[in-house]
């Protein structure tokens, strides 16, 4: 690597000075090896290059690299130095953005994820980010955009994450949530039609019929001009057909709309770079690493372009054998051209100008007839060069407008031009792009006419209310939780597009649309709170075990005693539900009377678990808990009700608890005998369905119902309902002890020996 003049000693102190960040004393170095060769080493060239560039001398550092060009072609990696200064010195002196203290998100691929940097609002799919088109709303409650979900990597609900269900259990595959799909066209109808003609485009472009997917892109962007995205997309779809002064525009208007948007200013570069506009591009490519240094595919993008653009210095002239780098040759020349530097200034945008034009791009000469300086960017393939200049323009116009590195000073250029101050793209917002700002501003929190929005539009097919618990159907209608409930009760249909719900009942999948509670919440506050209000006091009522009892006519049942039921009719069903819903879990049971209905006395029962079968029936798992005596009779949605009161037994002290206290123990052996003589068959039934005989209790008044042994004898013991309920409504344990000695004798008699 060295050759006859050069003292490695002196190299490694130049290495050790560069390791300790000492690079004045490296450059010092450098520059006396190299003065006394004869003839100059390109390795010193550059090695001294990234010490100028490293100490912040950036207009040596270029003559320095000229050189090196001029002895042989610089490649992208020997570049990496010069990028990285440059673009840390826009990020920290020009952009104001700290390594460390960016707020800016960025993707996988080191880009932005969406350029979309403002909060999802309500209406906001967050799969897309953008407003929901043919939203579907999951299992779970929350809603997408249909095409988000069907997207085969999108496995789960990323709010709640929530398993989705596959395609294959889908077989009519996601539907569309009607009501909200009318209320997104109805309250953003301009953007939801842009969101319309976005989609067709992206279908189009993905089956190749990229002219028609064009036209879509165009319809949408004419409706919303400043969606960042959107914009984005068609700047793509350009590139892939080759428009390249197209894609420049669309990304020059993102860049303004989004100064920060690191995929708005590499789609420029990209868009620039093809279009054979490599020294606007290597800015556009200095701003993106600016933005994101660890994007490393973008920052060889830029050591590429940088290298082109040094190579295309020599390329496009005669170039007369190399000078020693200190005597003021051809690569001062090629730097430092007074009369080129005095033409470069930043573009400042003016009114009237277009937001086509390059935020970045540099000006021509003044005309000699005094015409407007500014210009819109060439097209491609358009020379840049100043006439009597030629491709100098293309290194020098780029480099000579860029800062210094940090601990160095901006240049000021030769003659009276003025300075070289490069405008970073958070300054690049011109007086006409405020109307731009103000219409991105709508999108960061959408807003609406109060009047467009209504309770019409919020409205159940069902009661003709305000939504309250809104639950959307897999077939896409939305309906109050209870009023989808209860229709189902009756019918596995939709009430709507009688499409069948079996499997949806059957899973009982009645999670609350979320979106349409938020909107309700949000813009129908009072109306809803009035609807919630009329539900408290429907609630309230059905929950006041004493005035309003829910009465299932059955058989008989008694307390403590458990008493599984199978519900199929649909006004069961429903009575089970509330008594679930209100939080009591309780009802009461009695047998059926052919005058009144039901009988005047009965036994509350107490929910402990239910079992839903896909048909609707449900096995539900009951406790006897306490005895009620019937005042009056009524119904309610098709069941039966009833006022009562509740029975508890009369207890009694001295002389008669005594007796009472000889009378149970008496009749408790006396059951315990009957049960020990069953046979081995009956017992065993007896114990499937009812257990054991509780145990005798040492306080039988201890409970308002008297012992559990009486009712699990009562419950077992072969007697009719009438002679059943004649016992469950005694108020004297002593009554019942003694009917049941009776029963205990009559059936020990009738018992086949």
């Amino acid at each position: 690597m060295t050759s006859v003049g050069i003292s490695p000693e002196m190299l490694e102190v130049a290495e050790e000075a560069t390791r300790a960040g000492d690079f004045s004393l490296a450059v010092e170095i450098y520059s006396s090896q190299l003065q006394d060769l004869q003839q100059p080493d390109r390795w010193l060239c550059l090695r001294k290059a990234d010490s100028l560039t490293r100490a912040g001398r950036i207009s040596e550092a270029l003559d320095s690299y000229c050189t090196v060009a001029n002895l042989g072609k610089l490649s992208p990696e020997e570049l990496s130095i010069l990028v990285d200064t440059i673009a840390r010195t826009l990020r920290e002196k020009e952009l104001g953005i700290s390594i460390t203290g960016t707020s800016i998100t960025h993707g996988e691929d080191g880009a932005d994820s969406d350029g979309e940097d403002h909060p999802l609002d309500l209406f906001s799919c967050r799969l897309c980010r953008c407003l929901l088109h043919e939203p579907t709303t999951l299992e779970c409650g929350h809603t997408f955009c249909k095409s988000c979900v069907e997207e085969d990597s999108v496995e789960q609900c990323t709010h709640c994450k929530q398993k989705m269900n596959s395609k294959d259990a889908l077989p009519n595959g996601r539907r569309l949530d009607v009501v909200l799909s009318g209320l997104l066209d109805k309250l953003f109808s301009t953007e939801s039609r842009a969101r319309k003609f976005w989609m067709e485009g992206e279908l189009l472009w993905k089956n190749q019929k990229l002219s028609d997917a064009l036209e879509k892109y165009n319809s949408a962007v004419d409706l919303v001009p400043s969606k960042g995205r959107l914009l984005s997309q068609r700047a793509e779809l350009h590139m892939e057909m080759r428009n390249f002064s197209q894609a420049v525009q669309d990304a020059s208007i993102l860049c303004g709309m989004k100064p920060l948007w690191t995929k708005a200013h590499c789609l420029k570069a990209t868009a620039l770079s093809e279009a054979g506009r490599k020294d606007e591009a290597l800015q556009e490519y200095l701003v993106c690493v600016a933005l994101k240094p660890d994007w490393t595919k973008v920052k060889l993008e830029a050591q590429k372009v940088l290298s082109e653009v040094f190579s295309s210095v020599f390329e496009e002239q005669d170039i007369p054998t190399p000078l020693h780098p200190l005597q003021g040759g051809m690569n001062t020349r090629l730097i430092k051209p007074p009369a080129l530097l005095r033409t470069l200034r930043p573009l400042t945008q003016k009114p009237g100008a277009t937001s086509q034009d390059s935020e970045f791009s540099l000006t021509k000469s003044p005309p000699v007839d005094g015409s407007s300086s500014r210009l819109s960017p060439p097209s491609p393939g358009r020379s840049e060069s100043v006439v009597g200049e030629k491709s100098t323009k293309s290194l020098a116009g780029v480099l000579a407008a860029l800062p210094a590195a940090p601990g160095g000073l901006k240049r000021k250029h030769s003659g009276d031009g003025p300075s070289a101050v490069f405008n970073p793209p958070s300054k690049l917002l011109r007086p006409d792009d405020e109307s731009s700002a103000q219409t991105t501003s709508a999108f960061r929190g959408r807003t609406f006419p109060a009047e467009l929005l209504d309770s019409g539009d919020m409205e159940c097919s069902l009661c003709m209310r305000l939504f309250y618990e809104p639950v959307a159907t897999p077939c896409g209608h939305t309906f109050c939780l209870k009023c989808l409930e209860r229709c189902l009760d009756h019918n596995s249909n939709c009430p709507l597009c009688k499409e069948n719900l079996s499997e949806y009942l059957a899973t009982r999948g009645y999670s609350k649309t979320l979106l349409m509670e938020e909107v309700l919440q949000r813009y129908l506050g009072d109306e809803l709170a009035e609807r919630k209000k009329i539900h408290e006091e429907e609630m309230k009522e059905l929950s006041n075990l004493n005035q309003e009892v829910p009465i299932f006519v059955c058989t008989m049942a008694f307390p403590t005693i458990t008493c599984p039921l199978h519900v199929f009719e649909p006004r069961y069903r429903l009575m089970i539900r509330r008594s679930m819903e209100t939080g009591t879990k309780q009802f009461g049971m009695c047998i059926a009377d052919e005058l009144k209905g039901f009988a005047d006395y009965g036994c509350m029962l107490e929910v402990r678990d239910v079992k839903f079968f896909p048909d609707g029936r449900s096995v539900v798992d009951t406790l006897g808990v306490s005895r009620f005596k019937v005042l009056s009779h009524g119904q309610r949605d098709g069941y039966n009700t009833a006022k009562i009161e509740y029975l508890e037994d009369k207890k009694v002290e001295g002389g008669e608890l005594a007796e009472l206290l000889k009378l149970h123990n008496a009749v408790y052996e006396q059951a315990n005998n009957w049960f020990t003589s069953l046979k081995d068959n009956m017992k065993s039934q007896i114990l499937s369905h009812f257990g054991h005989l509780p145990s005798k209790d040492s306080d039988p008044q201890a409970s308002p119902s008297g012992p559990a042994w009486c009712w699990w004898l009562l419950a077992v013991l072969p007697l009719e309902n009438r002679a059943q309920l004649t016992i469950l409504a005694m108020t004297s344990l002593k009554d019942r002890l003694i009917a049941i000695r009776r029963v205990l004798i009559f059936v020990t008699r009738k018992r086949p020996r």
